[in-house]
Formats: structure tokens, sequence, C-alpha cells
């Protein structure tokens, strides 16, 4: 597994511990214990398949994100640890605002909305997706945490069923370009129309911004995740747009992750 995974072992005990229906802290405790014949299938079966590169995520049908264990299918993209900035400056723009509304769009598993929602009770979120198989991920991801009273769920391209203004826009947007040689690697397992956008990976960052400002209160703000190398051109967009203070945040790999603006009328 050396070849297609930087964590070999890890992902080795993950799949096991999978298969065992144990944590992995069980592997090491009980390291004497033997598998049974169902149990020896399922973790060669799961390994094959890793073998070939296909997500850990999907094997397990789980990813961490946040505070929060979310199912994962193939129907929608892994949230990445590098989304957790995302959530982190969300946080801070709404942190002296009472009740606040916010939108969050293309969803996925819901990761972003429901880490928001647990860490803010009290905010009406709204959260969207044009994959019909995604929302019920994710609408299932709020019940199993208890948040479905606190997010609403909207089928939508981008704003085509949104309605009302907001104090906070959130997205992380399909931002790779379609002859990116990463689609080769590993995230040719997950859902292309999830990462791939025209104009080398910039036409559903430019439609957010273009459009954003029509659904935003004054002085509130919009964050978008973006490739590394596409945070001087979404700055250029949001200061072609009219937006105020716009600016970039490194993620933990110092790499531009995301951008984020004002709305001052």
């Amino acid at each position: 597994m050396t070849k297609i995974s930087d964590s070999p072992a890890l992902d080795a005990e993950l799949l096991l511990a999978h298969c065992l229906n144990k944590n992995r802290s069980y592997l090491f405790t009980w390291p004497e214990n033997t598998l049974d014949e169902a149990q020896a299938s399922c973790f060669n079966s799961l390994l094959e398949k890793r073998l070939t590169d296909y997500p850990v995520a999907y094997l397990l049908g789980t990813k961490a994100f946040w505070t929060l264990d979310l199912i994962v299918t193939p129907d929608v993209l892994i949230p990445r640890p590098e989304t957790e900035l995302l959530v982190e400056v969300a946080l801070d723009k709404i942190r002296n605002i009472k009740t606040p509304k916010i939108l969050d769009l293309g969803t996925g598993t819901g990761a972003i909305a429901l880490a928001l929602s647990s860490e803010r009770p009290d905010a009406q979120i709204t959260a969207c997706d044009y994959s019909s198989e995604a929302l019920k991920i994710a609408k299932l991801n709020a019940k199993n945490h208890g948040l479905s009273e606190q997010v609403t769920f909207i089928e939508s391209n981008w704003f085509s069923n949104i309605e009302g203004e907001f104090d906070l826009i959130v997205s992380n947007p399909p931002y790779i370009a379609e002859n990116d040689p990463h689609l080769l690697q590993t995230i040719r397992h997950e859902p292309q129309q999830a990462l791939v956008a025209k104009d080398t990976g910039m036409r559903d960052i430019d439609i957010l911004i273009k459009d954003g400002d029509d659904y935003l209160k004054n002085e509130s703000w919009i964050i978008i995740e973006h490739g590394h190398d596409q945070g001087a051109k979404t700055l250029e967009s949001f200061n072609k747009k009219g937006f105020s203070n716009a600016e970039t945040r490194l993620d933990i790999s110092q790499n531009p992750r995301l951008s984020f603006a004002q709305v001052i009328y």
C-alpha cells in the first residue's frame, strides 16, 4: 500500500477495525486475537479495493469533520481537514450576530452547514445542492447529529431556488480545472461535478461572486474555498464586483485556501 497511500499502516488499521466493528484502540489492546472467516473476508475485500487507491472514507462509509462523524458515499465529495478553516473563519464573522442567517452553497455531505449549526444552534442555516443524492446524505447526517430542525436543505443550482438575504454565505465549490493531472489520481473516484469547473476552475467561483451580493445583507460576508493558485484571481473577482475588505487566508500547509469579502452598500 505504500505506493498508493501516505499512511498505509493507518489505512490497514482503520479497515481492520471497521471489519471487527471496533475502534482502533481495540487492535492494540488485544493484538493476540485472530479473525474469524467473515472478518478475514471483509478485511481482504476492503484491502483489495484500497490497493486500487479507492478512498478509505468510501470504504468505511464515514469521515470525521470538525467534531462530527459524517456518512459519505461516492455521491458526495469527501470532506477535507483544510475546509475546517472555512468553518473557523465563518464562526468568527458571525460571532456578534444573534440568530444569524447562513447560506451554504453546494453543501455535499452537509459538513460545513452542520459544523456551523453544531457550534451556533441559534443560527438559521439553509444548505443547498443541485444533487438530490447529495442532499439525501446531508439530511441523513443532520438527522444523525440531531440537527435536522436547525438546517433547511434545498435542491438548488447555486442561487436558482434561493430567496431572501443572509448574514453569511459560505461555499466550497468545484474549483479544479478540467485538465488538472490530479484528476487522474485518487480523487477520480469522487463525483466530478463536485470537483471540476470550467475556465481553469474559476467558473463556479465567479458565479458565486457575481450573484452573491444580491443575497447578502449590508455589511455581511461571503467566504469561498478555492485552489492553492486561485487566491489572486478570486480577490480580483471580488474587487471587480465591488465587494469590500477582500482577503485570502492560508491553510495549515501555508497554501491560500479561501477568500472572503464583505458587502457594504
